[in-house]
């Protein structure tokens, strides 16, 4: 039906992904392009060709969009984003008034996470803590069927709780944040670091890359572990290992029944997750006495992100139609008559 569509964008610092999604989570269609991160302005302009173009052969009803950066608790206002040069930028209203269409704004950790608890590895659970792990760590969480921001709407930056004291420095001013110990920065330093001191293993991901150290990335280390390599694996171990305790202390404080973990990095698999859940059984306050939660792989992968944004633009539109006077003036009329309300187009 057309009005069960929304449009979900997922808007990175380095490409947006955008796509039609129906009830069940299904993209019907897909649109993407590079993100213009240093102009806010043409953002929006891409945010509205892209809207433009899906409208053109969908229904659709709302726009959802998870956005990279810190987003109040209106969900109207983008705070801060690093990679992008949205400062204070007031993104629900401005694509709105693009598209004359209901706008929701939300971190794009939040709405993986609301993707994966609504139609990924998270259904039938009521709390749900998400994990993404990429160039850094991010989060979400459900908790009793309910996407929890915060009072601010600033919650699920786990990456930057502190792990080390006056350890590794961060781009967020402090030192010793955990995404310096468990996320994909820690494979990309190391893989960079020993392509420049020439180790063997160093030498094939030159090869793999051209010959350009810099030009090496956590996606080269992880297939190099997947082909066997036993440093390379040893490194995917000890980001496994500090993950596992970083959940065990996200588990003392929300006890989540389930633990997913998605990103760029979770494409180790059990490279990965085989040492977190070790570490996290052996560093769980409370072990032996409590039952653990499940740590899993997130099932929905990149497109996690704007089916969320959809999901959750689709739900609002609807409970505010719902709410809306007109619609309670239509629903005591057919109870009146005994017939149902004929639905707005």
């Amino acid at each position: 039906m057309p009005e069960r569509l929304a449009l979900g964008f997922d808007i990175g610092g380095t490409k947006i992904a955008a796509g039609v999604v129906d009830e069940d989570g299904r993209v019907l269609a897909r649109r993407g392009t590079e993100t213009p991160s240093t102009d806010p302005m043409a953002v929006l302009d891409a945010i509205s060709t892209i809207t433009e173009e899906l409208r053109s052969d969908h229904h659709v009803r709302a726009i959802g969009i998870g956005a990279a950066g810190f987003v109040d608790a209106t969900g109207s206002t983008v705070l801060f984003s690093p990679h992008l040069a949205w400062r204070n930028e007031p993104l629900r209203d401005a694509v709105a008034r693009r598209t004359r269409l209901p706008v929701l704004v939300d971190n794009d950790a939040n709405a993986s996470g609301w993707a994966e608890w609504r139609f990924g590895a998270a259904q039938n659970e009521p709390d749900l803590v998400l994990i993404t792990l990429g160039t850094g760590i991010g989060g979400a969480v459900v908790i009793d069927g309910q996407p929890y921001r915060g009072r601010y709407g600033l919650a699920g930056e786990f990456g930057h709780m502190q792990v080390v004291p006056d350890g590794l420095p961060c781009e967020c001013g402090n030192r010793g944040c955990w995404e310096q110990y468990a996320s994909g920065r820690v494979l990309t330093r190391r893989g960079r670091e020993a392509a420049a001191s020439g180790t063997e293993l160093g030498r094939r991901l030159l090869d793999a890359v051209g010959g350009d150290p810099e030009a090496v990335t956590g996606r080269q280390v992880t297939a190099a572990a997947e082909g066997g390599d036993e440093e390379a694996v040893a490194w995917l171990a000890d980001v496994g290992d500090w993950l596992g305790v970083g959940i065990a202390g996200l588990a003392a404080a929300l006890d989540p029944g389930v633990v997913v973990i998605g990103g760029g990095v979770s494409d180790a698999g059990e490279l990965l997750l085989g040492p977190a859940r070790e570490a996290f059984s052996r560093t769980l306050t409370g072990r032996g006495y409590r039952t653990e939660a499940r740590i899993v792989r997130a099932h929905l992968g990149p497109e996690a992100g704007l089916v969320g944004a959809a999901d959750m633009a689709r739900l609002t539109a609807r409970r505010r139609r719902q709410a809306s006077p007109g619609a309670r003036v239509r629903v005591r009329a057919a109870g009146r008559s005994g017939r149902s309300p004929r639905r707005r187009r």
